[in-house]
């Protein structure tokens, strides 16, 4: 999800031109062309992923895969954080 978001703000940063300023407290974008740049991408992966052909992965099968990911995380590194 992380590098959605990263990869969408590049998006944004390269195609919308510094106009309309918002403020950090109502939006997390800069401006309102960043903001539309950035639903427009979004909406266009959802449509993606409601329409892909990949099988389906339950969310308890994922939720087993990050926990076994941690738990391997932890054997490795046992006196760090997981981050």
């Amino acid at each position: 999800m992380l590098s959605m978001l990263l990869t969408a703000r590049a998006h944004c940063a390269n195609l919308c031109p510094m106009s309309v300023q918002l403020s950090p407290i109502v939006s997390e974008f800069e401006t309102e062309e960043q903001e539309a740049s950035y639903n427009q991408w979004f909406r266009a992966k959802v449509e993606e992923a409601l329409h892909s052909e990949k099988p389906r992965l339950p969310h308890d099968a994922a939720m087993a895969k990050v926990h076994a990911m941690l738990e391997e995380r932890r054997k490795v590194r046992p006196d760090r954080s997981l981050v």
